[in-house]
C-alpha cells in the first residue's frame, strides 16, 4: 500500500503576497510520507521570510529520516521537536538581526507518516483532517485566544467566526524562546486521507463542503485543486494552501 502526496498554495483574492509554504516529500518505496503546511505573519516580508524558514528547516532535518527505515515512536518526536525548535530559533535569530523582521513568525503543521501510522504535530492554528472515506475529522486544536475562551465555556464556538480577534494566536515560531509543538496519533486505512491547511481554506470555505469536493475516485492533485478553487470562487480573504496525503486502496 502507498502514500502519495501532493499540495497547492495560492495568494488568494485579497493579499498582495503569499506568506504560506508548503513541502511534501515521499520515500522511494512509498510507504513513509511527510507534509508540512506554515501560515507566516509579519508584514508583507517577514510572513514570508518565516513561513519558508520554518518549511525548509523542517524538511531539511525531517526528509531524510524519512527515507530511512520506519523510526519509534519516540524517536519521531524526538526528531519533530528538534526541527521546530531549530526553525525557532533561525526565526529569533532573523527577527534580532533586522528590525523590519521584529514581528515575524509562522504557524506550522505537519504528518509523518509510517505506512498506516501517522504522527501529527503543529503550532498556531494551521490544521490537520483526517477524512476517512465521507467523514471528515479535525485532529489539531488551534493556539489561539478565540480556541481558549471556546474550551472555558466564555463563548460557544458558533460564536467564533464572529470574533473580531479570532485569529490571535497563543504560540507561533519566532514569538518566543520555546516552541513544543503539540502532537497527536492516528491510523489510517487504506483509501484515507489526511489533508493539512491553513485558515485561508477554513475560512473560505465550510468544512462540510469539502468531502464532496474531495471525492475518493478523483486524483489526489484534482482534490487540491477543487479545494483552492472553491476558496477562490469564495473570495478568500487570506492565502490558501493545502497538502493532501493519501493512502492508496
Amino acid at each position: 500500500m502507498t502514500l502519495i502526496a501532493t499540495g497547492l498554495t495560492d495568494i488568494g483574492t485579497r493579499r498582495v503576497s503569499n506568506q504560506d509554504a508548503i513541502a511534501w516529500h515521499t520515500c522511494p518505496d512509498g510507504t513513509r510520507a511527510l507534509g508540512i503546511v506554515a501560515d507566516g505573519m509579519g508584514g508583507y516580508k517577514g510572513g514570508e521570510i518565516a513561513s519558508q524558514v520554518a518549511v525548509n528547516v523542517i524538511t531539511q532535518a525531517l526528509a531524510p529520516l524519512v527515507n530511512q527505515p520506519p523510526m519509534d515512536d519516540d524517536s519521531r518526536v524526538d526528531a519533530i521537536r528538534n526541527a521546530v525548535r531549530d526553525a525557532n530559533e533561525q526565526i529569533q535569530a532573523l527577527r534580532e538581526e533586522d528590525p523590519v523582521l521584529g514581528n515575524m513568525g509562522t504557524t506550522v503543521v505537519l504528518a509523518w507518516i509510517q505506512g498506516s501510522d501517522a504522527l501529527v504535530a503543529h503550532i498556531g492554528d494551521s490544521r490537520c483532517y483526517h477524512l476517512d472515506g465521507t467523514r471528515l475529522t479535525l485532529k489539531t486544536r488551534d493556539d489561539t485566544v478565540v480556541q481558549n475562551m471556546i474550551d472555558d465555556g466564555s463563548i460557544d464556538a458558533s460564536e467564533a467566526p464572529r470574533m473580531p480577534f479570532r485569529n490571535v494566536l497563543t504560540q507561533a515560531l519566532g514569538s518566543s524562546e520555546t516552541a513544543e509543538p503539540t502532537f497527536c496519533r492516528l491510523q489510517m486505512a487504506p483509501g484515507d486521507r489526511l489533508l493539512l491547511c491553513s485558515d485561508g481554506l477554513t475560512e473560505a470555505v465550510p468544512e462540510a463542503d469539502w468531502p464532496h469536493l474531495m471525492q475518493p475516485q478523483t486524483p489526489l492533485r484534482q482534490q487540491a485543486d477543487a479545494l483552492v478553487h472553491i476558496s477562490l470562487e469564495n473570495q478568500a480573504a487570506d492565502n490558501v494552501s493545502v497538502v493532501l496525503i493519501l493512502k492508496e486502496s
